[in-house]
This record gives C-alpha cells, sequence and structure tokens, in this order.
C-alpha cells in the first residue's frame, strides 16, 4: 500500500490496525476473544463503565516487575565489577503512596523534588532515609523539613544550598548526607549525544567549579559528602552520552579523592521508551552492563577504586506500564492539498486532550493510538487524535492509523501514558483531572482519584464572598 502524503516518513501504513505492538503496550495488555482490549485481567470497556473517561490506566503486575528489573540489571553488572548499585525511582515522572509502595516494595529508593512529593513519600510510608531531595531553589523551609525527616541525601544544586543544608543539620542534631550536582557538558536525547564544554542551564554547577564546592561541603561538620551527580538528559536510546559523562566525572571524581572519600558516583537518569514502533531503545540489560564496563575502564584507566554508584530512572519504570483510555466524541475528514494533489485527514476528537496529556503540545512528542471496545477490518485511514479544548494545538496523537470506520462512542487507548502525563496534568478550560486506576489480577481499583466540578470549585473564594 503506497504512503499517506500527509503522514511522517516514519510511520508506515499497518497491515492490521487494531494491533497492540508490544513495544509500546504494557506486559500484561491484550485483546480478549471479542477483539476488546484488556489488561491485567479487566476489559477497557469494564474500566469505562466503572470509572468513566478520561481515565489513566496504570498496570500495577507492570511497574512492579520493570522496577525490580532495574534494579536487578543494575546491580548484577556492579557487582561483577566489585561495586554497589542504587536505584531512585525519579518520583517527577509520576508519583502516588501506591506507586511509592510498589517500587519501594522492589528494593528501590525514590527521588523527590518538591514538597509535594516528600509529602506523598513519606505519606506512603516510605523511610525517609531512603529518599533523596532533588531541585534547584529548595527553599530554606524546605531543606529543614527535609533534614528533620531524616532525608538520606540533599542533591547540592547551588553554592548558597551548602551553608542552608548545613545550618539545619546542626540544627538538628544530623550528619546529612549530600551530593554535588554538576555539568558535565553532555547532552544525550534518544540516540544522539552533543558533548561541549560547557552548559548553559539552571541546574548545577560546572564541572570546573566542583573541588571548590565540595571543599566547602566539607568544611561543615554537620555535612557528608557522598559524590558528584550528573543527569544528561532525557528518553536516551544508548549508552553514549553515558560514556562520554562519566569519563569526565570521573576524571574529577579522581581529583576529589585526594581530599578525602568519595563514595559514591550519581549518573541520573533519563533512560528512554519507545512511543511509536519505529523506537527502539536499547534494553535496560544491555544499558546496564555498558555503563558498568565504562565505568570500570574510566576507573583502570585513572587507578582509582570503582565508587558505588546511583542511578535515577522515572520514565521507563512507569511509563510503559501506563495507557489512557478515552472516548470518541466527533470525527471529520479535512481536505488537504499536496505536491501530490488532494489527500485527507480525518480528526477523531475524543473527551480529554492536553489537559491530561501535555507532552504532545509541549515537545512534539509522538504517540500512538488503537481502538480498545472492538476490533475492525475496515481499511486502515490517517487520523489525528484532537482533544476537547479550546485550543488549536490540543492534539493527543499527531498522526497514526485506525479502522476506518472509528466513530462516535468508540473508546481508543493511547499507550504509554504512564509517565509525566498525569504529573503535568492541569485544569484548562476548567477539565477536572482524571482519575488513576491500577489493574492487578482481574481487579481495578482507584489509586488516585479523579477531580469534579464540585472539586474545581471549592477552591474559588469568589463564592464564599458571594
Amino acid at each position: 500500500m503506497a504512503s499517506h502524503p500527509l503522514a511522517p516518513a516514519w510511520l508506515a501504513i499497518p497491515d492490521d490496525a487494531n494491533e497492540l505492538a508490544p513495544s509500546v503496550w504494557s506486559s500484561n495488555v491484550s485483546r480478549d476473544d471479542t477483539g476488546v482490549l484488556t489488561v491485567g485481567g479487566v476489559s477497557a470497556t469494564e474500566i469505562a463503565e466503572t470509572f468513566g473517561t478520561p481515565v489513566y490506566v496504570l498496570d500495577e503486575a507492570d511497574v512492579r516487575a520493570r522496577a525490580a528489573h532495574v534494579l536487578a540489571a543494575f546491580s548484577r553488572e556492579f557487582a561483577a565489577i566489585g561495586a554497589e548499585a542504587k536505584v531512585y525511582y525519579a518520583g517527577k515522572a509520576f508519583l502516588s503512596t501506591e506507586v511509592a509502595r510498589w517500587v519501594t516494595e522492589a528494593g528501590l529508593n525514590i527521588d523527590v523534588c518538591s514538597p509535594g512529593e516528600l509529602a506523598v513519600a513519606l505519606a506512603a510510608g516510605v523511610d525517609a532515609s531512603r529518599l533523596g531531595h532533588h531541585g534547584n531553589n529548595k527553599s530554606i523551609a524546605e531543606i529543614d523539613r527535609s533534614v528533620k525527616a531524616g532525608m538520606g541525601t540533599i542533591v547540592i544544586d547551588s553554592p548558597q544550598e551548602i551553608a542552608r543544608v548545613a545550618e539545619a543539620a546542626t540544627r538538628h542534631g544530623r550528619r546529612q548526607g549530600v551530593r554535588l550536582r554538576v555539568n558535565s557538558g553532555v547532552h544525550a536525547h534518544t540516540h544522539d549525544f552533543l558533548a561541549t564544554a560547557h552548559e548553559d542551564q539552571k541546574f548545577g554547577l560546572p564541572l570546573e567549579r566542583a573541588a571548590e564546592a565540595v571543599a566547602d561541603i566539607r568544611s561543615h561538620d554537620s555535612l557528608t559528602f557522598l559524590g558528584l551527580h550528573c543527569h544528561i538528559g532525557s528518553q536516551i536510546f544508548g549508552a553514549d552520552g553515558f560514556a562520554e559523562s562519566a569519563a569526565r566525572l570521573l576524571t574529577v571524581h579522581r581529583e576529589l579523592l585526594a581530599d578525602g572519600p568519595v563514595p559514591e558516583l550519581n549518573l541520573g537518569g533519563g533512560f528512554g521508551i519507545a512511543y511509536t514502533t519505529v523506537d527502539d531503545p536499547e534494553s535496560i540489560d544491555d544499558l546496564a552492563a555498558a555503563i558498568a564496563n565504562i565505568v570500570a575502564s574510566e576507573c583502570a584507566r585513572l587507578d582509582i577504586p570503582v565508587p558505588n554508584v546511583a542511578f535515577e530512572p522515572g520514565r521507563v519504570i512507569i511509563g510503559p506500564a501506563g495507557f489512557t483510555l478515552y472516548e470518541v466524541g466527533t470525527t471529520k475528514d479535512v481536505e488537504l492539498n499536496t505536491d501530490e494533489g488532494t489527500a485527507f485527514r480525518r480528526y477523531v476528537s475524543v473527551d480529554g486532550g492536553m489537559s491530561d496529556n501535555a507532552r504532545t503540545a509541549l515537545y512534539g512528542a509522538d504517540y500512538s493510538v488503537r481502538i480498545a471496545n472492538r476490533t475492525s477490518d475496515a481499511e486502515p485511514v490517517l487520523i489525528r487524535l484532537a482533544g476537547k479544548h479550546c485550543e488549536s494545538g490540543d492534539i493527543v496523537v499527531n498522526d497514526d492509523y485506525l479502522p476506518a470506520d472509528v466513530a462516535p462512542g468508540d473508546l481508543v487507548g493511547v499507550p504509554a501514558t504512564g509517565a509525566y502525563c498525569w504529573s503535568l496534568a492541569s485544569n484548562y478550560n476548567y477539565l477536572g483531572r482524571p482519575p488513576v486506576v491500577a489493574v492487578r489480577d482481574g481487579v481495578a481499583r482507584v489509586i488516585v482519584r479523579g477531580e469534579t466540578e464540585a472539586d474545581l470549585l471549592a477552591r474559588d473564594a469568589g463564592l464564599d464572598a458571594r
């Protein structure tokens, strides 16, 4: 079949527009005998009837398995070179008390970067010693709360934070472990990376200022310097960027050893996932092996002991385990002129949009979509999945193929929405944020309640004045 003139070059016309590509759906998603999408033994139609749409759906068993797999892979590979590996789940991807329990029960720590994320982790019963605290502008009150709670590590992001954390630790009679965030000059995204001498960004300190900052940290009796921290980017498909960044960090790490212990090295996160069938991220097992080899070879070259390492993945754990379920409201064909003549694009509008998935509008992110309540023998048609907001940029899926008989009342599922969709959600146009439903072993339950109009009006102080 010839390619569609309006489709991007990477998007092939599918042989079967009902097929659920394993690379973009959670491991427990399939279709039942009637063609209805199911997850963990619960059908999409049952989820929609019980909880309404739009609704975020999380495959609990898949989240737990991915968390355990990441920890096992890095622990195995670094044990082979004589080091230990810690894994912090990046809470900014998606955090609730249930998810906090899932990942910590799998053996992970949690990275938080706001008072709210800290509150959620503590409310979940997570021991504060298993938390790491990030942020480029932690307030004095925020630092004090973190230290008082018994925070495991605080990532120092600016010179002013050194004294602030030291004072809070002294006040609470603690010796606070800290890492120093630095910029390695490596920027990575998908399979590409760029290495520069300097970075123009709000996070961290330049590598050349690390020694000065570490000397300041070590001058405070209430602080324990644990090591350097660096995050090189997001949605990274390979190990090349980590190789360059690790080489630069370990050179400075070696210099810091001259004046005291440097027990750890935190290489951040950013491991990528597949959002479409053409995305091909390297597996966690291969990434772990490659990064361990990089660290081992660089330490041998520098003649220093291999430090313990830490990583902060979020998306790779929660992203593929989630999908968003919508109901189709309207469809319309738009006629456009192309170099090859007239072509049609079908707009399929759903009952959510950029308020529940901002990534398409913010980053031009690509997603996939499939009909969830049935299958169809109709030929594939190029569609654009649009939201219901009063905004022309309100698009959920820019380009994909669905059966030509997609119609109002159909349920559609957008996979790989577990990360950075609920956490970026808004009340644009006064839509309430959807609920989050976890599914496991044939049971679906709400783990984050959706917002109602009453919830939205409850914050409007004008009602009190009237």
